[in-house]
């Protein structure tokens, strides 16, 4: 749950003239198209100015739409710079180094993570199917499926590709076979607007929900008691159950379950075995970003001088138990929903599934490799000396965790049932910027 800042020439947000021109150009595609580029399929149009756009977007990028609520602007960059990337199927140059070094590259994967998109692309074909798209099933049943098959079959064993940490670089054969057609490109992108059209009608958050209550546990002017849900509660950590509206948890869960957006692998032998997709690689439909902006209002003295910096969300593999190692995030506020599907947590006693919150912080003098790198020094000179103080909690579909980002914070152990639809899922937004050595007494 961790990236890297770059400042890069030419963004968005640098350069008054080219502010302008931004806005012109989405005032033109406005005008002169009701299907604009913000309001349809990412890959529907590519026009001559690819260059205008920057290769990625940054945090800053992010924030400074957000700090307007523009959605729409930010929108329309993000989904024009997607469009423009090797995600593409019919754009052809390489992906930023950044994707790559995060594990979204196109030259190798890992057993689990093409497990997982074998399981999503025969999970679209009976969608396809359902839904009366015969020509795009069979895309997928005849082309996508037999090539992530064929490919899986040559991949070792885990425990004979240790010198790569469990990633598997792609051979000649694999791609003879194809590999490089399919894997780690956007084949399906839907819209909240292609499967709800209403759905901006309505809020996206619980209208019985009493943000004032949660606001005051979070500055500890509340008294909270220990519960199964939250042990030990300290000011900065609050947790919300059924924070989304109905509708809009079924929604965004199938959004996370069909669009193909999911380009992260992690090095299994190393980091576990979970799938990531990004704010700026594809995560950034309206529904996630007006989710940010309903957030933002509605927690006014949380979210005080925190805009929206990050998003992402992680999908796990049910054949393993353990989530993220021990970290923190470079933001003020973190924001973490589950969205997996009812039923599917196992619920065994020891598998929580869900978050285990230190109330240690980094220290002002640390740097962003010491203390999400080296988790043995974290453990020694941290963690120790306060006895390894938590606050644990949890998993439930549609719960929400709210909590200082500089915490450091790590995944229970999960039971999930094995199936596409049954993984864990959790969806994480990032507000502001981080105040390491923070203590509870300041928040």
């Amino acid at each position: 749950g961790t990236y890297e800042e770059e400042e890069r020439n030419g963004t968005i947000h640098n350069n008054d003239n080219i502010i302008i021109m931004t806005i012109a150009a989405f005032l033109l595609l406005m005008i002169f198209s009701a299907t604009a580029v913000l309001l349809v399929h990412p890959f529907a149009s590519t026009p001559a100015d690819d260059d205008f756009f920057p290769p990625l977007a940054d945090s800053s990028d992010i924030s400074y739409f957000f700090a307007n609520y523009d959605l729409d602007g930010l929108h329309w960059a993000l989904t024009n710079i997607f469009a423009r990337s090797a995600r593409n199927p019919n754009v052809s140059k390489e992906l930023p180094q950044e994707l790559v070094a995060r594990g979204g590259g196109v030259s190798y994967t890992s057993e689990y993570k093409l497990k997982h998109d074998l399981a999503q692309a025969q999970y679209l074909v009976k969608y396809l199917k359902s839904s009366k798209e015969p020509e795009r099933a069979a895309y997928f049943e005849s082309k996508v499926i037999p090539t992530y098959e064929k490919v899986l079959a040559n991949i070792p064993p885990l425990d004979k590709l240790e010198k790569t940490k469990g990633l598997y670089a792609f051979t000649k054969e694999d791609l003879a076979i194809g590999i490089a057609d399919v894997y780690n490109k956007g084949l399906f992108m839907t819209s909240a607007d292609e499967l709800d059209p209403s759905w901006r009608q309505h809020g996206l958050l619980n209208e019985q929900l009493n943000f004032d209550t949660i606001q005051q546990e979070w500055f500890g002017e509340r008294q909270v008691m220990p519960t199964t849900a939250l042990s030990d509660p300290i000011p900065g950590v609050v947790v919300i159950d059924n924070l989304l509206d109905r509708r809009t948890l079924l929604l965004i869960r199938e959004l996370l379950l069909k669009n193909t957006w999911w380009y992260q692998t992690k090095t299994p032998l190393e980091f576990g075995k979970y799938v990531g997709s990004y704010i700026d690689d594809g995560l950034h439909d309206p529904i996630l970003l007006k989710l940010a902006k309903e957030l933002h209002e509605k927690l006014p003295r949380i979210m005080n001088g925190h805009y929206l910096k990050y998003m992402w969300a992680y999908k796990y593999d049910s054949e393993w138990e353990s989530g993220i190692n021990l970290h923190a995030d470079e933001a003020a506020v973190n924001v973490n929903i589950w969205i997996s599907m009812e039923g599917a947590d196992l619920q065994e006693d020891d598998y929580g599934g869900g978050l285990v919150i230190y109330t240690a912080r980094p220290e002002e003098s640390w740097d962003f490799k010491t203390y999400n790198t080296n988790t043995e020094f974290v453990r020694k000179e941290l963690l120790e000396p306060s006895n390894f103080a938590n606050v644990t909690v949890k998993h439930e579909p549609n719960r929400c965790v709210i909590f200082d980002s500089a915490l450091f914070h790590q995944t229970q152990k999960y039971r999930f049932k094995k199936g596409y639809e049954n993984g864990r899922i959790n969806l994480t937004l990032l507000f502001g910027e981080m105040k390491k050595g923070t203590s509870k007494e300041e928040l």
